[in-house]
């Protein structure tokens, strides 16, 4: 048996967990033909059938199972290769593929960035807004190299095997109010009891965001908010509560300045926060990926954080 490509192995690990072909050329930037061919071409080097037909698709085999747990540790090794190597240069370069909720791109990832490209111009940062369940899988796999997760007290995310979890910040969640709305009046807090009968916004299905709203409205307020709005959007979140009168519980990284056309209270008697962490793979820290992370630590540290 010869393997002569770790590419064909990258696919065929990516297929053992994205399950389609389609998928795998997606990740990829391939067609699903290609991804096909080239598999094909790595059944012929192993000397074993790695894929059989499963509906309109094709699953592993026993053979293709053991041989993407082989390839799963053959990247490893090369990406680790690649770390020690970097690691033995006095100048800083390389990739870094980062991936952040909407507020965490925009008031940390971004302005990190900034910051390394004056110190380090070698190395490349990439940026991604994605939601954190569908950020954590592409880290394992090696498709991007940091997250910046987000837990709200009390709604604890699952910390998948291989996973490095870092406390980065942890902030204050507001209750947002139209500036006109009677509860807005003044500076007092807001019982959450008191907007039974507001429609709320929120993000969407599946989200650590929308479970944090629905259990805050059902613990402290013994009722299952009028949800109507959802969106991964924390803008969008705002403007409803602008031009349609929603209220809505965000995180402080979420908020504006200031805007004369919201209200923003805290919530009575309970203590809401949310907690950011940055989330890496079990594995050595390249150099590129060890100075982003002290720029985002250094805009951590900045009072407007």
């Amino acid at each position: 048996m010869v393997l002569s490509d770790l590419r064909r192995l990258r696919m065929l690990r990516e297929l053992a967990e994205r399950r389609t072909l389609t998928a795998v050329a997606s990740a990829l930037g391939y067609s699903p033909s290609a991804v096909s061919q080239q598999l094909a071409v790595l059944e012929k080097e192993a000397g074993a059938g790695l894929l059989e037909p499963a509906g309109r698709g094709v699953r592993l085999t026993d053979a293709g199972r053991v041989l993407a747990g082989h390839a799963a540790i053959l990247l490893r090794a090369v990406e680790d290769a690649e770390t020690d190597l970097a690691s033995l240069t006095d100048e800083v370069r390389g990739r870094v593929r980062a991936v952040g909720v909407q507020s965490a791109a925009r008031r940390l990832l971004i302005p990190a960035l900034v910051a390394l490209a004056e110190e380090h111009p070698g190395v490349a940062v990439e940026i991604t807004e994605l939601e954190v369940e569908l950020a954590l899988p592409e880290l394992r796999l090696g498709a991007v190299d940091l997250v910046i997760s987000d837990e709200y007290d009390g709604f604890p995310r699952p910390r998948p095997a291989g996973l490095v979890h870092t406390p980065l910040h942890r902030e204050a969640v507001r209750l947002v109010l139209p500036a006109n709305h009677a509860l807005a009046q003044g500076a007092d807090p807001v019982p959450v009891a008191a907007l039974r009968d507001e429609v709320w916004a929120a993000s969407g299905e599946g989200t650590g965001h929308q479970a944090m709203v629905r259990g805050t409205c059902r613990a402290h307020g013994g009722y299952e908010p009028d949800l109507r709005h959802r969106s991964d959007d924390a803008d969008v979140q705002l403007e409803l509560v602008r031009c349609a009168g929603v209220v809505t519980l965000l995180p402080k990284l979420a908020l504006p300045a200031a805007d004369p056309r919201l209200a923003v209270r805290d919530v009575a008697g309970v203590d809401l926060a949310r907690r950011l962490f940055v989330v890496t793979r079990d594995a050595p820290v390249s150099p590129a990926l060890r100075a982003y992370l002290a720029a985002l630590l250094e805009q951590v540290r900045r009072p407007a954080a």
